[in-house]
């Protein structure tokens, strides 16, 4: 696989999509999941026209969803023409190829849907070799189902075609192009071990949080820089590091990948050296998107992530990010632009309790009490600095 390949063309395509009601998941809690998959397929250049739900116990091992359910799917896609159907779960190699066989079309789930917009989203030569690891590393126990082609050879002496010593060749390949990419990143982990070494000693506050959450634009806003941000996944995936001043505090902002759930774990193991960032920080602002319904669950997706990542327990202000967009009324009973809530009231609900350290509630968009949080940061940051150097009153 080529750097910065693309699973999905890069011209706009039709889908449906496929989810599981298992016995752990209700089906409003699967509709959120169906809801953020169109948001990644759209993301990636897909547009869902329909979706297929069935409640199983668990997803079927053979073909994911049972016999009917899959009859029901190819006759829809052939009378409307749809070359493309996304699982909200990762497959195994066996349901690739069994559900590819059925449906004669293309199919992907979760997993290599992120891993697509990763590649389309990696600019830098550190991110475009760990997608390119994390693909790679997905790629190779599903390599069979690239060859299907040659099962129309029938076997016998004689008549043994290429297929299996062409797909144990492939796979060599595969595994040292892996092997490559690991060297390159190691190298690229000591390159940047060494630069976090050289910030010297100022306290380090790493900005975390789900996907499109607004992290991008709090960052431009706090360190008045240019970090790309845009209303869609995993805008941005290098690690943008910048010097702020917040009063006469100075202090290196980290502005980190978003997380998502069922992230796919090639991912995590190559994206080591962006999430060291995570682990070498000293303060974190997570940064939550209040005006998304289930922001609740997406809090609790990025602790439990954060905590595969680092132990340390960290200190942490929370920080509610859209206000402007936030509502308790029906969606449909709000004019545009009308918040049901003011900062006052917001102060005084459940959600002010929710951080262990302090919580604030800010617009980045429209820059509204971005002043309450500097003075927040501020008085983190300096109780940091303070206890690392207590004998130092230069900057308190």
């Amino acid at each position: 696989m080529t750097e910065g390949h693309s699973t999905i063309d890069a011209v706009e395509e039709d889908c449906v999509l496929v989810g599981v009601i298992s016995a752990d998941i209700t089906e409003a809690i699967e509709i959120e999941y169906l809801n953020e998959l169109e948001f990644l397929a759209e993301t990636a250049g897909a547009f869902s026209k329909k979706r297929f739900m069935q409640r199983l116990p668990h997803p079927h091992p053979k073909t994911y969803v049972g016999k009917g359910k899959l009859e029901e799917i190819k006759q829809y896609i052939n009378a409307a023409n749809i070359e493309l159907v996304v699982f909200d779960d990762e497959l195994s190699p066996s349901q690739l190829r069994n559900i590819e066989r059925e449906l004669e079309c293309k199919v992907i789930d979760r997993p290599i849907l992120i891993l697509d917009i990763f590649a389309s989203r990696a600019r830098s030569f550190h991110a475009k070799t760990q997608v390119e690891l994390a693909q790679l590393q997905y790629m190779l126990p599903r390599l069979t189902r690239m060859w299907t082609h040659l099962e129309r050879q029938k076997g016998g002496i004689g008549l043994r075609g290429p297929g299996e010593s062409q797909i144990e060749t492939d796979r060599r390949i595969i595994q040292m192009r892996i092997s490559l990419m690991k060297e390159r990143l190691q190298d690229i982990d000591k390159q940047m071990a060494v630069q976090r070494g050289n910030r010297g000693q100022l306290v380090r506050v790493a900005l975390v949080g789900y996907t499109n959450v607004g992290k991008s634009t709090l960052m431009n806003l706090l360190a008045k820089s240019e970090v790309f941000a845009e209303n869609k996944l995993f805008a941005t995936l290098d690690t943008t590091v910048r010097k702020v001043v917040v009063e006469n505090m100075p202090m290196l902002l980290t502005d980190t990948v978003g997380f998502i759930r069922k992230l796919p774990q090639q991912l995590m193991e190559s994206f080591k050296s962006t999430l060291d960032e995570v682990r070498e920080a000293d303060l974190l602002v997570h940064v939550l998107d209040i005006s998304h319904p289930n922001f609740e669950e997406q809090f609790q997706v990025v602790n439990e992530t954060l905590n595969e990542i680092d132990k340390t327990e960290k200190p942490c202000i929370i920080v509610f990010n859209k206000i402007d967009a936030y509502h308790t009324d029906p969606i449909e009973d709000v004019e545009e632009n009308d918040r049901s809530e003011s900062l006052a009231d917001l102060k005084k609900t459940w959600m002010a309790k929710m951080g262990k350290t302090q919580c604030v509630f800010i617009s980045a968009q429209d820059k509204e009490n971005i002043e309450e949080l500097k003075t927040v940061l501020y008085e983190e940051v300096k109780t940091i600095f303070k206890i690392r150097y207590p004998y130092n009153n230069f900057l308190y």
